[in-house]
């Protein structure tokens, strides 16, 4: 094969599974193929193994995270304190029990964006954090 060509196999193993079906879609319509049909001259895509497992990946790409504050280091505690306060609905007592008990879920079932904007901000107070 040419370097043309190992060049665009190696891009088209990056791509999501949302990526590669308006990949296939585009080629359908330019080359008025059908990538469903089985027979000589159509194009067909195969997923090889880097690809199938980016497939079930992206398949199974999680809505809903929890937030676990993992660590507290001891001179951080008030600052993080305070973005738990924030970032959860708990009194000032509740919090202070989380805080002091690490490893521990803070916050259930948030959307990607809002559990990635808290980690951000546990972070940045210098808290040990991770979505799960």
């Amino acid at each position: 094969m040419t370097e043309k060509i190992l060049t665009l196999i190696e891009e088209l193993k990056t791509l999501t599974l949302l990526e590669a079906t308006e990949l296939v879609q585009s080629i359908e319509e330019t080359f008025n193929v059908d990538a469903s049909t089985v027979g000589g001259g159509v194009m067909m895509m195969s997923p090889g193994e880097t690809s199938s497992e980016d497939d079930n990946k992206a398949i199974e790409e999680k809505t809903e995270f929890d937030i676990s504050l993992d660590e507290v280091p001891k001179d951080k505690k008030i600052a993080i304190l305070k973005v738990v306060l924030s970032v959860t609905e708990l009194g000032l007592k509740e919090a202070k029990e989380v805080v002091e008990n690490t490893p521990k879920v803070i916050k259930e079932g948030l959307a990607k964006p809002a559990a990635e904007e808290a980690k951000k901000s546990l972070e940045e107070a210098g808290a040990i954090v991770t979505l799960k």
